[in-house]
């Protein structure tokens, strides 16, 4: 009864005072201690209920296992779940569906949930929103589809687990089709703002809008969402736009927002009015400046080429500098070729993550860049001693509903003849146009007939010779990559867009590019 009434300490000491306690008054203390985040003591409550000689049951387990605070402490229960023959029980399974996920133990999630005979909608959403959240979106949505198969009908939590898969993996087909599920719906701010979202990271601009214009709710996350999304896509100006309309009639800009609205201010050159905001964002917005907004900063400095100026920056940062900002440092090195700022921002770098493999290979660049050929191969003799290899570049491009991923080098696609026979034919095309391939991005010492062989075959070229073989007339064509676009494909992307009359859309782990008549969204600084 005072649990009932949340009334927690009358609770303890009553419980404590008991002459008897069975395993109802126990597991009502342990459920009690985990809601109120006392893992510990919920957990040494089990052992002591143990000791007692009494047996815990389904609804023990499924309290306690919230507790569970270390993989190694679920693994534990899930042992004692086996021990005392709650293994079968599907309350118990459930719960350990959910935790597993939520930790990101997807193998041993999916063999639970696989072996379950009974299934309810929230197992499906903690199994489909797990393998989302890690990163697997092909098989988040290959759930969601056999969960439709068996009839059971999507809420706000699938449809939102299965739009983030969606995004993750540039999916915009599928997207369109959860689209239409949630259309089925009545207006939900939580599913609207994950729409944006997904069509914001496919580069879907167009459905952006329409998404937008339809909303009766709109938040600060939809408003910031927005801003971001259309500065990632290359349309800053607009996104400052917009962000005087939220200033205007929407609601108070949070951190978040102001993140987007610097990152558009640096990437539509507008130095001034990106200082204006990071100055007064404090007095016009209370926000205090943050780690990102700092970043954003170093971005807009050495996008002006003042990468001295940078360096000074972020020595008189009130944060120390993580990663990501000695990376972006380190990015503009490449751009503007200075090769003694690289090397210093690359080894602030490794101090913090010395198995950072893209430093290694950003850094080699800059060295090959400068025919430092000694330097390159000091940096692949230390990759090798420490153990890191390079990520071999892959891209995934989605046609009518199948995605297929093109590795660097491999031409093992079902089609890859007709593949080559394709991409020969667009580089000879662009060729008649001034496209001359640009060896420099490869970082071996070698002739130059080699160095074209070895970039003929990125990832992205063949990516782009199959969409355009396979694609609708009028429809972009959209492809994801798992590493930064090289120079060379960069310029490859541009002349068969303008040579092809089609608008190309890259997404890399930087930015995105759309690529139409000639042009790039980047204006060729990524």
């Amino acid at each position: 009864m005072y649990l009932k009434f949340d009334l927690f300490e009358e609770a303890h000491n009553m419980f404590g005072r008991m002459p008897r306690r069975n395993v109802v008054s126990f597991t009502a203390m342990i459920s009690s201690l985990t809601n109120r985040k006392l893992h510990i003591e919920a957990l040494a409550l089990l052992i002591s209920m143990q000791r007692e000689g009494i047996k815990p049951n389904m609804y023990t387990f499924s309290s306690i296992l919230k507790a569970c605070d270390e993989v190694k402490t679920l693994w534990s229960m899930h042992c004692w779940i086996v021990k005392y023959g709650l293994e079968s029980d599907v309350f118990v399974r459930a719960s350990l569906v959910d935790i597993y996920a939520k930790y990101g133990e997807l193998e041993s999630g999916y063999r639970v949930f696989k072996e379950m005979v009974t299934r309810d909608l929230v197992v499906w959403n903690s199994i489909i929103g797990g393998f989302a959240q890690s990163g697997d979106g092909r098989k988040a949505i290959d759930l969601f589809i056999e969960m439709k198969r068996f009839g059971f009908l999507a809420n706000q939590g699938t449809l939102t687990s299965v739009l983030r898969a969606c995004t993750g993996m540039v999916l915009l087909e599928m997207g369109k089709q959860v689209h239409v599920h949630v259309l089925k719906r009545k207006q939900d701010l939580i599913l609207n703002n994950a729409l944006l979202d997904m069509y914001c990271k496919c580069g879907s601009l167009e459905e952006v809008d329409s998404v937008f214009k339809r909303m009766v709710d709109k938040d600060v996350i939809c408003w910031s969402t927005m801003i971001s999304g259309l500065a990632q896509n290359g349309k800053s100006l607009e996104a400052l736009s917009l962000f005087e309309s939220m200033e205007a009639i929407g609601p108070k800009p949070n951190h978040i927002t102001m993140v987007g609205v610097l990152f558009a201010c640096s990437h539509a050159g507008l130095a001034d009015k990106g200082w204006y905001y990071f100055r007064s964002m404090k007095k016009l917005f209370g926000i205090e400046p943050t780690r990102e907004h700092y970043g954003c900063m170093v971005d807009l400095l050495t996008r002006a080429g003042k990468l001295q100026e940078a360096v000074e920056f972020i020595k008189e940062m009130d944060f120390e500098p993580d990663t990501v900002i000695w990376r972006t440092l380190l990015g503009a090195c490449r751009v503007h070729k200075e090769a003694n700022i690289a090397s210093y921002a690359a080894k602030e770098i490794l101090k913090r993550e010395p198995g950072d493999e893209g430093t290694y290979i950003l850094l080699s660049n800059i060295y090959a860049d400068s025919r430092q050929w000694n330097d390159v191969e000091d940096l692949r003799r230390l990759m090798r001693d420490r153990g890191v290899r390079k990520e071999p570049g892959r891209s995934w491009i989605e046609i009518c509903k199948e995605i297929h991923v093109f590795t660097v080098g491999d031409l093992s696609h079902p089609q890859g003849d007709l593949i080559v026979r394709e991409l020969n034919r667009l580089i000879s095309r662009i060729k008649g146009v001034g496209y001359v391939p640009d060896t420099e991005f490869v970082l071996h010492d070698l002739g130059r007939e080699q160095k074209e062989e070895l970039i003929r075959y990125h990832s992205e070229k063949l990516a782009i010779a199959f969409g355009l073989m396979n694609s609708t007339e009028g429809k972009p064509i959209r492809v994801m990559k798992n590493l930064r676009i090289c120079g060379d494909c960069h310029t490859f992307a541009k002349l068969v867009a303008k040579t092809e009359g089609k608008t190309i859309v890259i997404r890399d782990p930087v930015r995105f590019h759309h690529f139409k008549d000639g042009t790039c969204s980047c204006g060729d600084y990524w």
